[in-house]
């Protein structure tokens, strides 16, 4: 579980990143899940946007994703999803205390 403080240097770290993934029309479904893990392990924090032809809940598909793929939900603003999960190999963040 993120602090508040660790929750804000994410958010810091998120904001010049580009979304990785985009969620459309197929919505949520195991293959995301199975690329986002991939993604997430390389790069520790990612964006995920909720395009508008999309019918799921920008806040649903932030908490489904972290769920599925054991990430921590960093933050959803707007369509915009960020996601943060610690790597094995390649760790980069260093997290407040």
């Amino acid at each position: 579980m993120l602090t508040g403080k660790q929750k804000r240097h994410l958010r810091s770290l998120a904001h010049h990143l580009n979304p990785v993934f985009q969620v459309g029309k197929a919505g949520m479904n195991e293959n995301l899940i199975r690329h986002v893990e991939e993604a997430i392990e390389v790069r520790e924090l990612i964006k995920v946007n909720v395009l508008n032809n999309s019918v799921e809940d920008p806040k649903e598909v932030g908490e489904w994703i972290a769920a599925e793929s054991g990430s921590e939900l960093v933050q959803v603003i707007g369509k915009t999803i960020v996601l943060y999960k610690e790597s094995k190999d390649h760790k980069t963040i260093e997290l407040p205390r």
